[in-house]
């Protein structure tokens, strides 16, 4: 077993401490970086890696997005070291139990390969967030976020967090995030009436407009969709187009032109796969084999997919209803199963957290297929 630092695990359980404290405060919008105050998080969802050390998390319950500078962060060992067990080993490491925690996200620091992960210590009202990293000796770090410098913006017009109708959207404000040239861009819901969003945000933040409406052809429930959020998606080149490649429930794979994602425009994409019913996507990665390049995604019931990316810019949309799969045909990867969390490690390999035999978590290293 691992050793611990006590010391450690007590400065972190004071930190998520003085979080409950401050759990029904409203969410701030922060348009310049603070230094020395601690940022408050209520939750931790998806993540995004930005230049010079900056890590993007999102909180959903407070729909704002942080933006962490971790530049003053000792690296670990560079890479990755597989790790059996992991949630064994988190909860160990916050004196917990594995039935406690939560992984909500992977991200790989591509300048140092180590991985982080968002972590949800406890369940419900209860839950209390955590950034771990793991290294490549496979040591695993608390990142205390006490005195790191950060800035964050607020999302407008987030679900409500409580409803008079009893059920709340509000841990899907926002659902995912990835960074590209300069920009985070952003999918979520919003209480408006097409509730579908996706933001463009430029960093140093400023502020957070509307927001684009997204809407869909949904080919196996045969109807236009302005309700239902994207749960993966990648910024992509098509034919010297910068688009998003998006990934709905049940599982619609879409086009959008990033050009078109105005502050207030209603935008319907372009749906050029259907993937199967019954299946939520989870992450997206692009990666490059044999002058081919590919879309891996990850699914709850599917297996991982590998897509080929050469027709996402020609392919007709679907307009009409279909039943089974239709557009762009993908591969299962067999070696690849239980996947939970997947991103890439390097040229070669992905990094996964996986169920294992145990029906616990494993982190490891695969290689693409």
């Amino acid at each position: 077993m691992r050793s611990r630092v006590p010391l450690a695990v007590a400065t972190l359980l004071v930190a998520i401490g003085a979080i409950v404290t401050v759990a029904a405060a409203p969410a701030r919008t922060l348009h310049r970086v603070v230094h020395g105050v601690s940022p408050e998080l209520h939750s931790i969802g998806a993540m995004a890696l930005g230049s010079r050390g900056t890590l993007y998390v999102a909180d959903p319950q407070a729909a704002t997005i942080y933006a962490l500078d971790l530049s003053a962060q000792r690296p670990g060992t560079p890479g990755t070291k597989d790790i059996l067990s992991l949630d064994k080993e988190i909860a160990a490491t916050l004196g917990t139990v594995p039935a406690e925690i939560t992984i909500a996200d992977l991200k790989v620091d591509p300048a140092t390969h180590n991985s982080y992960l968002a972590v949800m210590r406890g369940q419900s009202a209860n839950a209390t967030p955590v950034l771990v990293r793991v290294d490549g000796a496979g040591k695993i770090d608390i990142i205390s976020l006490g005195g790191v410098s950060f800035s964050s913006v607020s999302l407008p017009n987030a679900p409500d967090a409580n409803p008079a109708s009893g059920r709340s959207n509000r841990t899907q404000s926002i659902t995912n995030l990835a960074y590209s040239g300069g920009k985070l861009y952003v999918a979520g819901l919003s209480n408006e009436e097409f509730a579908s969003k996706l933001w463009s945000v430029a960093y140093p933040f400023k502020e957070a407009d509307r927001g684009a409406s997204v809407e869909i052809f949904h080919g196996s429930h045969g109807q236009l969709e302005t309700r239902s959020p994207v749960y993966a998606f990648v910024p992509y080149s098509v034919g010297g187009e910068q688009d998003l490649i998006a990934a709905y429930l049940c599982t619609p794979l879409v086009r959008f032109p990033i050009a078109s994602l105005a502050p207030g425009a209603k935008v319907r994409g372009t749906t050029i796969a259907e993937l199967g019913a019954g299946n939520r996507p989870i992450d997206m990665v692009m990666y490059k084999r044999n002058g081919a390049e590919y879309l891996l995604m990850s699914n709850t019931s599917r297996g991982v997919m590998k897509i080929p990316t050469k027709d996402f810019g020609t392919a007709a949309g679907i307009t009409t209803p279909i039943a089974g799969t239709a557009g762009i045909a993908y591969e299962t990867v067999a070696s690849m199963t239980g996947i939970q969390q997947l991103d890439l490690l390097d040229a070669d390999h992905s990094i996964v957290v996986a169920k294992n035999a145990a029906g616990g978590l494993n982190l490891q290293a695969v290689a693409l297929p």
